[in-house]
């Protein structure tokens, strides 16, 4: 009969494909879980009270119609359901593809069965696959895989979270309306079972044989299935446990899937006693909690207490007496084993001839031992009793006092196995690669040895005193023929062949009575030695390794080894170099990996490189978690040091009269240095000593993981730093700015400066871990907080700054910011607020507009780049930029609100449009006309006066940055300066020539050129934030006459200082000139520029008009509104940098001399 697996039989590489696929599926929904969107849990009432209207679920399918007429009814909630879409569309649509493919999965299995029972596969039924081994077994898997998807989806993904995913799902996505799609089925298949994984929750009734029961399966299949695995041992495992008290052991693969597979068959666990009993006598007759696949526990009193028949089969197990002698002999048996595996373990005891002489012995050994942890570790579990439940908390603590537990002990006895295990099973792979050499080697050195000793025997050799012996000499050679003809492949033959000349030449020694020339004796003797060596040789099999490897399966532990974490980390800081003995151990626990990997190799699948990839990448965050212990105590004595560094150890002044040396030398607090990086040296030489090892499929480099280990410590530790310096209280009576920058500065330092010591002593590039990783703490807090300001959000797992080996901490808001940088920028915005302080551009400081005490100037920034470095004032800068955006937008919703949709402001405006056109004219009666227009317009102003000033106070505050980040690039890094300069000249040039002559070259669309230099531009503060375009913008009826209304009704409100320029008239009424000329630049700039001139015209002709009245009085004086407007149009081309002609094309040359000699 053809080979069930081989790749033309169709009937088992459908089942396979079947089966490998079922391993690769909850792989992803175990990979999945660990990234269900917090909305979907509804962990906080924040979230519930603003997303439960657009969040449904089941309940939805009910009337959906309903449903979505609420929702459009409210424009709000349908645009928070769009963000909500485009946010969450990408990972919602990755769990509804896990979700239709574990229904696609059993439909799959189904039809197989259909195709078996119909005959496709020809001369194949149900029966001869269950009596083909690997048949058997892949037919078991497939229901029993079937079986952990849906217990790991309810376990993973609780009920309710999968229904509103679903939904969202039917709800945001155009597939499910295709022909194709099996929504229903899935939803029926998923919909919530009531299950609860929270500890101490109930348990739904006829739960899970109700769930598995949603999608109907043949149950002939079932309950054949189930007698193959009542009576068979399918996988052969009992041939590596010969001893009948490991049986259940052997078993125990088999146990889990017969645990799970009975849940198909419910009625056997309620009624058939005879069954149970059965199956508890030969798979839970000494044990009752088991592992069912990678790591998740079940402990069988809990889970069969609904159903009668188990319940009564398993009390015999659990009967006290009896988890009294288990527990005592495990006990007993680990003790006993224990001292074995460190006698091993001596240094020179596990020599080859001694491994080889005794392989059973060992293998004994390693199954006692490997037997005993797991049993100790499956009953001692947290995990597998429900501390509600008295019976399993009594037989919990039976088993802690009668096996004397200790968990130390235990991973004692766990750490040294793998040791033996890892160099027995190094020892035997080296011994196998030179089996055939090392065979060759001695068969010719003993048949060498028998032709010298036959040409002695031939007389023509001098060997003291030898007669010759012709017979001897043939009996010789014979031998030595006979030693040549021995064959390595059939090593049966040749083991006994090699017996019989061993005794042989025993023999011959008598006889001949040789034993009286030594020369001949040490001759037979070597070729003994050497047949010898060549029957050990041949005694080194395969099948030994195979043994050892599902001996020392560790997959039961893939979960439970997290409870000696603490344990491990201890002993790694008592002694660092332990690290070498728990490299075994991880590599035991990567041998979890052949589980799931198994079938999906066999299959070719692609998958195999996701899955391996998955599970090894949980194995390395583990090591790596276990290890992080290492970094940590590093940083405990880093901190000593910077602080011995900053506070006690005084800096050596370059000339030093000799009487002060021993004040200086302080030899106490520098020993202590010593001592302390004396200590940091050896933790991180413990972690080095780890070779590069290949955990699953990843390669792990022991240099990577303790210079990742550093990193994430250092952000972990500058994150909090950051959190905890920059919170504010804005009820403070002075701001806490300026001290609390100095403060973190000075915590900034110290950690830079201690990092730049210690670099040396660890061998790693200090300072550039110090960069990169700043740089990526400010810019993702920076990315966090912009997300505010962003429809489509950036989420952790997008996100470029975000690491999953290297967590950049998350910490609750304190106020409306998310982040540090949103609380510096608003505490900055809040204590420059235009309405109280005021801007004095000359001295770029803001004063107290009250008290006239200083407030704050542009040393604040330079303390911000001291500490925060470039990084930090970029992100500020960034974070201004989406602020001024969002003011613009809101200034824009107001200018439709206020103006567009107000019918008498509108009426207003037209009347003065018409008064003062054409703007080349002067208007008669100017001044009344302008202020019963500004009088009618009066409600307007002060919110708009308002949105103005927000955007010139950040406009200012991007200037004051730049000004800085240009002044330290030129200081810290000109040739970067000049470089970025040069090359924004040039480049400006070309495309200025471009636009006057389009023949020339110009950056084409997908050349990422232009954007690119511009994030350094910024970096490097070679940029205007006036020019900035930061909206796009339609076309807007009179917004150039009411931004002039809004001017000249703002100019009565200030006054001209000689000293001071333009300064508020009241208090009371505050308006602060700087502001209010940079927001109204920066308004108009995000409109088309004949706006401006229009802006300008209207300016120019109340300047004008004005002056005409005025001239009729005697003593012409120049009006105070006058001033104001020419203050700013002067200051409007100072701050644009365009020519002068710009005013004096509205404005005659004169007024401006005038203006200027009044002044």
């Amino acid at each position: 009969m053809l080979d069930f697996l081989a790749e033309n039989n169709l009937c088992g590489q459908a089942i396979l494909r079947i089966v490998s696929c079922g391993n690769a599926i909850i792989a992803e929904l175990l990979r999945l879980s660990e990234f269900i969107p917090a909305v979907f849990r509804y962990r906080d009432r924040a979230d519930q009270q603003k997303y439960g209207d657009i969040i449904f679920d089941f309940s939805y399918f009910k009337g959906p119609e309903l449903w979505e007429s609420k929702l459009e009814a409210k424009p709000e909630l349908q645009d928070l359901d769009e963000e909500f879409r485009e946010n969450n569309i990408e990972i919602v649509t990755r769990f509804y593809l896990a979700f239709q493919s574990v229904h696609k999965y059993i439909v799959d299995l189904n039809r197989y069965l259909d195709d078996l029972n119909e005959g496709v596969y020809i001369q194949q039924t149900l029966e001869t696959v269950l009596l083909n081994e690997d048949g058997k077994q892949l037919l078991c898997e497939a229901l029993y895989l079937y079986g952990v998807m849906l217990l790991v989806i309810d376990q993973k993904i609780e009920g309710e979270v999968r229904e509103r995913m679903l939904v969202s799902y039917y709800r945001y996505s155009a597939a499910r309306s295709s022909a194709d799609s099996n929504m229903d089925d899935i939803c029926k298949l998923l919909r919530s079972t009531g299950y609860s994984s929270q500890p101490g929750a109930k348990r739904p009734p006829n739960y899970p044989e109700s769930y598995f029961q949603r999608v109907p399966i043949n149950e002939a299949f079932i309950s054949m299935v189930i007698g193959r695995l009542r009576s068979d041992d399918i996988y052969n495992q009992v041939s590596a446990y010969p001893l009948p008290e490991h049986r259940s052991t052997a078993l125990a693969t088999q146990a889990a899937m017969l645990y799970v597979i009975l849940y198909f068959e419910p009625s056997i666990l309620h009624t058939h006693q005879a069954k149970m009993r059965e199956i508890v006598d030969k798979y839970f007759p000494d044990n009752w909690v088991i592992s069912i696949y990678m790591g998740i526990t079940v402990n069988l009193a809990d889970a069969w207490e609904p159903y009668k028949a188990a319940k009564t089969a398993l009390n015999n197990t659990l009967d006290l007496s009896n988890v009294r002698e288990q527990s005592s002999r495990y006990a007993t048996v680990s003790e006993r084993v224990h001292t074995q595996v460190q006698q091993f373990l001596k240094e020179g005891y596990l020599r080859e001839e001694m491994v080889l002489d005794n392989i059973p012995k060992l293998l004994n050994c390693l199954r006692d031992c490997n037997v005993a942890i797991r049993w100790l570790m499956l009953h001692t579990a947290d995990s597998a009793c429900d501390p509600n439940n008295k019976r399993l908390r009594q037989i919990k603590d039976q088993i802690l006092t009668d096996s004397r537990y200790n968990p130390k002990i235990l991973f004692q006895l766990l750490l040294d196995t793998a040791q033996f295990e890892f160099i027995l099973k190094e020892m035997f792979k080296q011994m196998l690669s030179e089996k055939q050499a090392k065979w060759e080697h001695y068969k010719k050195e003993g048949s060498e040895r028998m032709t010298e000793l036959a040409d002695v025997f031939s007389g023509v050799k001098p060997l003291t005193r030898v007669e010759k012996n012709e017979n001897l000499q043939a009996w010789f050679r014979e031998i030595s023929k006979q030693i040549l003809s021995l064959n390595h492949d059939d090593s049966t033959a040749a083991g006994r062949k090699t017996v019989q000349l061993i005794q042989a030449l025993e023999e011959v020694q008598e006889f001949h009575q040789l034993e009286s020339n030594l020369q001949v004796c040490q001759f037979l003797a070597d070729t003994r030695k050497f047949l010898h060596q060549m029957i050990r040789t041949i005694n080194i099999k395969e099948e030994v390794l195979i043994t050892m490897q599902i001996v020392g399966d560790l997959s039961f532990a893939w979960q439970l080894i997290d409870r000696f974490t603490s344990i491990m980390q201890e002993s790694i800081r008592v002694n660092p170099s332990m690290v070498t003995k728990l490299r075994a151990t991880f590599l035991k626990l990567a041998s979890a990996l052949d589980l799931p990997l198994l079938r999906i190799n066999q299959a070719n699948s692609p998958d195999l490189l996701s899955v391996s990839q998955y599970y090894s990448g949980e194995l390395v965050s583990y090591v790596r978690k276990v290890l992080q212990i290492i970094p940590e105590s590093m940083f405990t004595s880093l901190l000593k040091i910077i602080k011995l560094q900053t506070h006690d150890i005084i800096e050596v002044p370059t000339r030093l009269d000799k009487d002060k040396l021993r004040d200086y030398a302080q030899l106490g607090p520098r020993y202590e240095v010593a001592k302390l990086t004396h200590a940091i040296s050896i933790f991180t030489e413990g972690i080095l000593m780890m070779k590069t090892t290949l955990v699953g499929i990843i390669k792990v480099d022991p240099k990577q993981l303790l210079e990742d280990g550093i990193r994430k410590e250092l952000v972990k530790r500058v994150a909090f730093a950051l959190h905890k310096g920059l919170i504010f209280n804005p009820r403070a009576k002075s701001s806490e700015l300026m001290p609390k920058l100095k403060e973190l500065g000075a915590t900034m330092d110290g950690f830079h400066r201690s990092f730049e010591y210690i670099q040396d002593y660890v061998n790693i590039y200090g300072l550039k871990i110090w960069q990169e990783e700043v740089s990526r703490i400010i810019n993702y807090n920076v990315e966090q907080e912009c997300n505010n300001f962003l429809r489509t959000k950036i989420q952790d797992w997008q996100s470029m700054y975000q690491s999953t080996h290297i967590p950049i901490p998350k910490f609750t808001p304190v106020d409306e910011s998310v982040t540090f940088i949103g609380r510096l920028c608003r505490e900055i915005l809040r204590i420059t607020d235009p309405k109280m302080t005021c801007h004095i551009d000359q001295l770029n400081t803001w004063y107290d507009m009250k008290t006239h005490q200083e407030v704050t100037s542009s040393r604040l920034f330079s303390e911000i780049q001291t500490t925060l470095g470039t990084f930090g004032l970029n992100g500020l800068d960034r974070l201004l930029c989406f602020m001024i955006v969002k003011e613009l937008q809101n200034f824009l919703s107001m200018f439709q609100k206020i103006i567009l949709r107000d019918r008498t402001v509108q009426d207003t405006l037209k009347t003065l449009m018409n008064a003062v056109s054409p703007l080349k004219s002067i208007v008669a009666n100017s001044n009344k006309i302008y202020f019963s227009a500004i009088a009618k317009t009066q409600k307007i102003w002060t919110s708009y006066l308002e949105a103005i000033m927000k955007v010139g106070q950040m406009q200012i505050l991007r200037q004051q940055i730049a000004n800085e980040l240009n002044y330290s690039c030129r200081f810290d890094s000109k040739h970067l300066a000049a470089a970025l300069e040069n090359l924004n000249k040039a480049l400006l040039a070309d495309i200025e020539a471009h636009y006057q002559d389009p023949s020339l070259p110009y950056p084409k669309e997908d050349n990422t050129l232009l954007y690119e230099i511009t994030a350094y531009l910024e970096a490097a503060g070679i940029h205007n934030p006036l020019n900035k375009i930061y909206i796009t913008t339609k076309r807007l009826p009179y917004f150039p006459v009411v931004n002039f209304l809004f001017l000249i009704a703002q100019l009565p409100k200030l006054q001209y200082n000689k000293n001071l320029g333009m300064v508020c008239r009241k208090p009371a009424d505050p308006v602060d000139w700087p502001p209010l000329v940079l927001g109204l630049l920066t308004l108009l700039k995000q409109f088309h520029s004949r706006y401006t001139e229009q802006f300008l015209a209207l300016i120019g002709q109340f300047i004008r008009s004005t002056v005409e009245q005025c001239t009729s009085q005697k003593i012409p004086e120049m009006p105070a509104d006058v001033v104001g407007a020419l203050l700013f149009l002067e200051d409007y081309v100072r701050y644009t940098k365009l020519p002068r002609r710009v005013a004096e094309a509205h404005v005659p040359n004169f007024i401006f001399d005038e203006f200027r000699t009044a002044l």
